[in-house]
């Protein structure tokens, strides 16, 4: 696109610094695999990211793996931001953008915009909505000092309704976590076209390229992620069951639709000794363990996230811990949750899981049982999830996991 570089208020020496940090931020994005294709990477190394995040040092806003956090709620809790640029990486591969297409972007921010706009090129046109006015005037701003700004609309909406005046769209990609499928985004999309979305099943996020296939959308692409919630009349946060709770030590179970659990028997049981099963299924180091995790979702009931600091573990609370959560089967008053221990060879893990409670083996025992089902059925495929409207007939799904929401229905299936 021939509306960069220097349209920006840049000094030569800036420029030249800022390119330098574009071009490794770039082999990076190569190295992680995140981007592929010659187009992307030639708008990674376009778009002067950093203008949009003048508070954080230039050389953070080009680490692949760094978002920036552009604002806070009252409690704190991160409501905007500028995502990693491996994260935008992947989602702009898993649309599969071509020169002329129209796209809808749902939150904004501005960097993700431009580099859209120079996916589609100069006959095409970037819509991006926001519903928080301070975003939208951020990302004005930084499209205005980029000159994206006469490629990229800006708008300021809920973005629940979509953006129909600019509609079809031949993409829709979404930068915020979303808990279910609002209609208008399916019925402003062709016939055909794609929509990437941070969709959140059972307390689990993936970014999920969709294929609309009439009024039901399919999977073509599913990628571990994390995003901030939506907002508006889509916002549907998770609950905490905290069952641990000291400065700095806390644990808790992330709730999406999960029976409510029994927490002062769980608390007690975090507490006593624990029972544990080992699976004989090992993975690298460096293996990502996220089909397995939707695969333990897709079979078992009751799992949600068990969310736990570092300190926790430390303290010897939980034998490991993430801020996202890992998954833990829960039975009454016993849960049971994934661990793993080294082997002999010093790059591959042995896979289990450490109960707790009055049925803290049995319930340790039922989760290892899945995790080798998955070793044997499905290790290296993708899950297949599907939308369809709300209503549709159970006998007119695919078989597997149902996750019903307000307006779809999400189904969770296997080859």
């Amino acid at each position: 696109m021939d509306n960069v570089p220097g349209m920006t208020t840049e000094t030569g020496q800036q420029a030249t610094s800022a390119q330098h940090l574009r071009d490794a931020m770039v082999r990076q994005l190569i190295d992680l695999g995140a981007a592929r294709s010659p187009r992307v990477l030639a708008a990674f190394r376009t778009v002067s990211r950093h203008l949009a995040t003048p508070q954080v040092d230039m050389a953070k806003a080009y680490e692949a793996e760094s978002a920036t956090i552009t604002k806070t709620d009252e409690n704190g809790v991160d409501i905007s931001s500028v995502s990693a640029p491996r994260v935008q990486a992947m989602q702009i591969e898993q649309a599969d953008l071509a020169p002329g297409m129209t796209v809808l972007e749902i939150g904004s921010g501005g960097p993700n915009a431009a580099y859209l706009a120079e996916m589609v090129g100069d006959q095409g046109h970037v819509v991006t909505v926001d519903i928080d006015e301070d975003v939208t005037a951020r990302a004005e701003r930084f499209l205005a000092e980029t000159g994206y700004d006469r490629h990229v609309t800006v708008v300021t909406a809920d973005a629940e309704a979509g953006v129909p005046v600019h509609a079809p769209y031949d993409r829709i990609i979404v930068t915020v976590q979303a808990a279910d499928i609002p209609p208008a985004w399916i019925h402003q999309l062709k016939d055909g076209g794609r929509l990437v979305v941070p969709l959140r099943m059972r307390g689990m996020t993936r970014s999920v390229a969709f294929v609309r296939n009439g009024e039901r959308l399919v999977s073509d692409d599913i990628q571990l992620c994390g995003f901030v919630p939506m907002r508006g009349a889509g916002e549907n946060r998770m609950r905490l069951a905290v069952l641990h709770e000291a400065d700095g030590e806390e644990v808790a179970l992330r709730l999406d639709g999960h029976p409510e659990p029994d927490v002062p028997a769980l608390s007690a049981a975090l507490y006593e000794p624990g029972t544990e099963v080992w699976s004989g299924v090992t993975v690298g180091g460096m293996e990502s363990k996220d089909h397995l995790d939707l695969w333990l979702t897709t079979a078992l009931d009751n799992l949600p996230l068990m969310a736990a600091k570092p300190a926790a573990r430390h303290r010897g609370i939980v034998a490991a811990a993430s801020p996202i959560g890992i998954p833990a089967l829960v039975d009454g008053g016993s849960l049971a949750y994934r661990t793993s221990r080294r082997t002999d060879d010093p790059d591959r893990w042995e896979l289990g899981a450490l109960g707790h409670g009055p049925e803290g083996q049995k319930t340790a025992e039922r989760l290892v049982e899945e995790i080798q089902a998955w070793d044997r059925e499905h290790r290296g495929q993708q899950a297949r999830i599907e939308v369809h409207p709300a209503g549709t007939p159970s006998d007119r799904l695919p078989s597997g996991q149902v996750v019903d929401r307000p307006h779809t229905r999400i189904t969770i299936s296997w080859p």
